[in-house]
């Protein structure tokens, strides 16, 4: 039977760890498919003849369909059920890692990958909404380290997986092989996840579609004024994703329970974690999508080499989340989350002031500085932002958790093609040194928390 939420906090065991052991396999799966769509840009690239700047938008198609849905999809989750929208997502997320598979053009693949990302959303924009009935929130730091510990194992043996399947077949294999795990996924989902008290509001389609046009165009804006020729169909884009904004904002903000969660932007705690964690996760995609064109044509390291290099990073991730969530129900979040950032930033321009010549040890200690960095920085910032709202704005909570993430990824390689076109293979030191500048900027944002709150109080009823 669908697991219950207890009445006082969080599930009882074993339906807890049931259902951890559910949320684990599908972040398992859409992380994997991320770490290994990032390595293999490279070979599709190659593959269908298209510039490294245009191959990006298999990356960016997959997280600008996360970003205009997520808070959507939070609310939706609200109102008819986290688990049910969990469900949804990861069907569709299995049948496009299908798609994907069957492309035989950059179009086509980019168009699947844009299915695959809406069904991604539908998993991740009420993740964190399920952790949070998951776990009692005397253990959410302890829940929120667990997680980003099993998204640094998919990240870490991501590039691995990548590179023995490119050594072994075709890149299509790369997808083909979401679908076990997806089935796999659904079938324990279906039995272990807890239902949610719903929120009996109407969905607000409107606020919905202006949320979907003000994230979509502005992106897309940006885009094509710095990428492409068309600069005036560019600035007409974002133009109009600059007024769907306005025109949101103006709606939503007298609204006691909002689509995107002004009520809970309002504190200033929650807004400096928001922006926090974009700061950081715009960081941490300018280094994830422009390392392997670094370390493929400019350092000439084969695909097997690169996966590797790529590897220490994600399993520093894996070794510090867990600790640094176990200590963020014990310590200043503001402190853990400003030592994270700055040994970021510290390991990204070591990175980018790499000798003409390193040797794979150089790179290694490099790549492991950094992901020590963000473990630190991740589960602490991702407590505070979860434990501070009540729980009846879980899903809001959890939806603006991922959209900040979202965001940050998305802009990050956006920003990432920009540096590409612009700077040609300059354009990999650029991304990273200007990756370190936002580390800082997320060091900075972090230290403005400390002492404001008692961390991980809990926001009073909107």
């Amino acid at each position: 039977m669908t697991a219950t939420v207890a009445a006082s906090d969080g599930l009882a065991t074993p339906a807890r760890y049931w259902a951890v052991a559910s949320v684990g396999l599908a972040l398992f799966m859409t992380v994997l498919d991320s770490a290994i769509a990032n390595v293999a840009l490279p070979v599709i690239a190659r593959n269908f003849g298209a510039p490294p700047a245009e191959s990006i938008w298999i990356v960016n198609a997959y997280q600008l369909a996360i970003v205009t849905t997520l808070l959507p999809l939070a609310a939706i989750g609200e109102k008819i059920g986290f688990r049910r929208v969990y469900l949804i997502g990861l069907s569709v997320f299995t049948i496009a890692s299908l798609a994907c598979s069957l492309s035989h053009s950059l179009g086509q693949l980019t168009a699947a990958r844009a299915l695959q990302g809406f069904g991604a959303a539908g998993v991740m924009s009420v993740n964190g909404g399920l952790v949070r009935f998951i776990w009692p929130t005397r253990m959410l730091g302890r829940g929120i380290g667990l997680n980003a510990m099993v998204i640094s194992v998919s990240a870490a043996v991501g590039p691995s997986v990548a590179s023995a399947i490119l050594a072994l077949g075709p890149w299509p294999w790369l997808f083909a092989v979401n679908i076990p795990i997806g089935l796999a996924a659904l079938a324990l989902a279906s039995r272990a996840l807890p239902e949610n008290p719903r929120s009996g509001r109407p969905f607000d389609w409107v606020s919905a579609l202006l949320n979907a046009g003000a994230f979509g165009l502005i992106i897309l804006g940006v885009d094509m004024v710095s990428r492409t020729r068309a600069k005036l169909t560019g600035a007409l884009v974002l133009g109009a994703g600059l007024i769907c904004g306005f025109i949101l904002v103006r709606r939503e903000w007298p609204m006691r329970r909002p689509l995107v969660p002004f009520d809970l932007l309002r504190d200033r705690i929650f807004a400096l974690s928001v922006a926090t964690s974009i700061a950081s996760f715009v960081a941490q995609l300018l280094a994830f999508v422009s390392l392997p064109f670094r370390f493929e044509n400019t350092l000439h390291y084969n695909q097997v080499q690169t996966g590797l290099l790529m590897t220490p990073w994600p399993v520093a991730v894996g070794v510090l989340a867990p600790i640094s969530g176990w200590l963020s129900d014990r310590l200043s979040t503001a402190v853990l989350c400003a030592i994270g950032s700055l040994l970021l930033a510290a390991g990204l321009l070591a990175l980018a002031f790499l000798p003409p010549h390193p040797a794979i040890i150089d790179i290694g200690w490099r790549m492991a500085l950094c992901g020590a960095g963000f473990g630190v920085f991740q589960a602490p910032n991702n407590r505070m932002m979860l434990s501070s709202a009540p729980r009846e704005r879980a899903g809001a909570a959890g939806g603006m958790l991922g959209t900040a993430r979202l965001t940050g990824q998305t802009s990050g390689a956006v920003l990432t093609a920009i540096f590409l076109h612009l700077f040609g293979s300059r354009g990999e030191i650029v991304a990273l040194l200007v990756a370190a500048g936002f580390a800082i900027v997320a060091a900075g944002f972090s230290l403005m928390r400390a002492g404001r709150r008692s961390e991980g109080q809990t926001l009073s009823n909107p």
